[in-house]
């Protein structure tokens, strides 16, 4: 029997975690990997190595395949046209695909479509950034428009020289050129995840709170706790609008930062980054959804009908676990399961190094202080520390 072969780019751990998903709707996995040992390669049997770079390698992952999706933007985009036009099935196609590629297309549409955003203006020189810091007040967010990603390509800025370096690059043809956007005074952040099939349907998960440390996720709590009604809401409307605007299939992530209101008035949202693929603040979907986001990603790519994304318990947390102590996660793994036999672990198969995502854990329940508690305990385990009491 010839199972229907979905392509992905990446062998990162979102590749990893399309497989168990990829196993329970028959399909066959085929992961282009970086490497022989990469987080993929170690669980999917189909897994040639080569970059996301090589057309030659490209075309050999699609040979045969039903759909050619992705685990990280990183893609030459007229490699991704040139698919396209040869009548290969690319989701999200590239037309959407460079709106999570760079950052100034993403914006400029997303401005178009009358998405909230921070204020923003792209950067030729220090001269436009002077200009950016007088009428934002004298700090801004500086990013290259491509390439960056978990905190890397981003600096805040309060000086017109602070971005030389960057400029110096783009000048020598080394750098993406440059943007800027206010530095938002936001009460958290947020984070809702949509998918969307070739046909037009649209499915939502529940609006998350993502907490950041050091500009990585670290944990995220879903339902985001005592949001505003009205406010998620319009977390969701704006997920909708950027999905169908941009022309996204499959899952789409949107980063989100919550700004308080004048008094009276619900709190309000802008779209901080977008990601066009399974997310970290979806992973909690994995054990706390009826249909996790990997398993809709594969059913988005494949145009089949979007399952339910209703959540299974009032709270669910997941914990990332950045960087460890010890020399193998797995020698957590007893020490996690007694304390905790409903804490659900996720290990990525990766060489340890600081703050890097080595895993997750995942605690459902129904009081949200003790789900925390425990999802926290877990990941602290598996870094070698002791939980907090």
């Amino acid at each position: 029997m010839a199972a229907p072969v979905v392509a992905v780019v990446g062998g990162g751990q979102l590749a990893r975690m399309m497989a168990p998903a990829a196993t329970a709707l028959g399909l066959h996995l085929r992961v282009l990997v970086e490497g022989a040992v990469s987080s993929a390669a170690q669980v999917v049997v189909d897994a040639p190595v080569g970059a996301a770079s090589d057309p030659v390698a490209v075309e050999a992952l699609v040979v045969g395949a039903r759909v050619l999706t992705f685990e990280h933007e990183h893609v030459p985009n007229a490699l991704l046209a040139d698919l396209v036009a040869r009548g290969v099935a690319v989701h999200p196609g590239p037309d959407a695909l460079v709106h999570a590629q760079d950052k100034i297309v993403m914006r400029t549409r997303l401005t178009e479509l009358g998405v909230p955003c921070p204020r923003w203006a792209p950067l030729a020189d220090a001269g436009d950034l002077a200009a950016f810091l007088d009428l934002v007040g004298g700090a801004a967010v500086v990013k290259t428009s491509r390439g960056g990603y978990d905190g890397k390509g981003v600096r805040v800025v309060r000086a017109a020289d602070g971005a030389d370096d960057w400029f110096a690059a783009v000048t020598a043809g080394t750098g993406a050129p440059l943007l800027a956007e206010e530095l938002v005074p936001f009460t958290r952040e947020l984070a809702v995840l949509a998918a969307r099939s070739p046909s037009g349907e649209v499915r939502t998960w529940p609006v998350v709170e993502s907490v950041q440390e050091d500009g990585v996720c670290a944990e995220v709590v879903a339902p985001a706790p005592d949001l505003d009604p009205t406010t998620a809401a319009e977390a969701e409307r704006i997920a909708r609008t950027v999905i169908e605007g941009l022309g996204v299939t499959g899952v789409l992530a949107v980063e989100l930062f919550e700004v308080a209101s004048p008094p009276g008035g619900a709190p309000r949202v802008l779209v901080n980054e977008l990601a066009m693929r399974p997310h970290n603040s979806g992973h909690w979907t994995i054990d706390g959804s009826v249909t996790s986001q990997f398993e809709q990603h594969l059913r988005a790519v494949l145009d089949l009908p979007l399952a339910d994304t209703a959540p299974l318990a009032p709270w669910t947390v997941m914990a990332n676990v950045l960087g460890s102590d010890l020399d193998e996660l797995t020698d957590a793994l007893g020490a996690v399961t007694r304390a905790d036999p409903a804490a659900k672990v996720h290990l990525y198969g990766k060489v340890i190094r600081p703050g890097r995502k080595l895993g997750h854990v995942t605690v459902s329940g129904a009081d949200l202080a003790e789900v925390r508690r425990r999802a926290r305990a877990g990941a602290a385990l598996l870094r070698g520390e002791a939980p907090e009491a």
